[in-house]
């Protein structure tokens, strides 16, 4: 198996942040991502790593974002290490496959949730209130059941601790109605055509969180899309509504860990093996799903 990187350091390039998955570097007035193999579950970066992870991450928002460019400009510049500017070619080995020359933008700090069924906390909050941020659902539906049509229910990007759901309503009073409005059913456009194309290839989209951001007064789509950590797939052949589905993320960890006697913060536990290569091979499988 290959090396996992959990860490980046990019000798005089300069480290804007880390994030759970992500480090951020900025360069000539660009921003360089590179995903790490560094995995979180409740919250907390676990000791080991995923093999490859991040050379998943990265190619799976790759092809979403060329996919979606019709719908939405982006913040790709590249990810094409001979594009990159000089100083960043001695990291090479490391930066392939698992980067991305990028537009600084300035971020909007809401997360643009599209569910399309209803599971995790949207399935939470529904059973306590029949609604989901605000929106008002049939009763009696069942767990991980396809809603009537798809939904936009956004949430806050907290840096830390946990993201809260909020209305639309909240998030038009936070950045105006105009852009929400313009956020909300580009977010819907593209649920919209991933789920469809993905249905071919045999997978269920059941949500996904996207990012956006201005650059130059111009909205555009950031930070990842469409990947295992942004959004839950499930197989079309195993599919059944009243039950939690076998997702192609990071269950396997989060299961794993429900079995320890571990309070949820740090230090995490160290994965065992077996359980690292189970959840490598299913972000390998769902890139080659996707992208066959």
């Amino acid at each position: 198996m290959s090396e996992v990187v959990l860490e980046t350091n990019l000798g005089d390039v300069n480290l804007l942040k880390r994030g759970k998955v992500r480090d951020v570097y900025e360069i000539e007035e660009k921003l360089l991502i590179v995903a790490t193999d560094r995995i979180s579950a409740f919250d907390v970066i676990l000791p080991n790593g995923i093999t490859n992870k991040g050379e998943v991450l990265t190619q799976i928002s790759l092809f979403w974002f060329d996919k979606t460019k019709d719908i939405i400009q982006n913040h790709i510049i590249s990810a094409d290490i001979n594009e990159y500017p000089p100083q960043l070619k001695q990291y090479t080995q490391l930066l392939q496959k698992r980067s991305m020359l990028v537009k600084k933008t300035e971020p909007i700090l809401i997360e643009c949730i599209v569910r399309g069924y209803i599971s995790g906390s949207g399935w939470t909050e529904y059973k306590q209130t029949g609604k989901i941020c605000g929106i008002e659902l049939p009763q009696n539906l069942k767990e991980s059941q396809k809603l009537p049509e798809p939904i936009f229910t956004p949430s806050t990007k907290a840096e830390s601790g946990h993201d809260q759901n909020i209305t639309f309503e909240q998030m038009s009073n936070m950045i105006g109605n105009d852009i929400a409005s313009q956020i909300k059913d580009i977010s819907l456009k593209i649920y919209d055509k991933a789920s469809q194309y993905a249905l071919e290839k045999g997978i269920i989209i059941a949500d996904t969180k996207m990012e956006f951001g201005f650059y130059n007064g111009k909205l555009m789509l950031i930070d990842e899309l469409l990947t295992p950590d942004s959004s839950r797939f499930w197989l079309v052949e195993t599919y059944k509504e009243g039950q939690p589905q076998d997702s192609f993320d990071k269950q396997i960890v989060r299961d794993y860990l429900l079995t320890l006697d571990w309070n949820k913060t740090y230090p995490g536990p160290v994965l065992p093996d077996n359980i690292v290569e189970k959840t490598a091979k299913r972000y390998k499988e769902i890139l080659e799903m996707i992208t066959r």
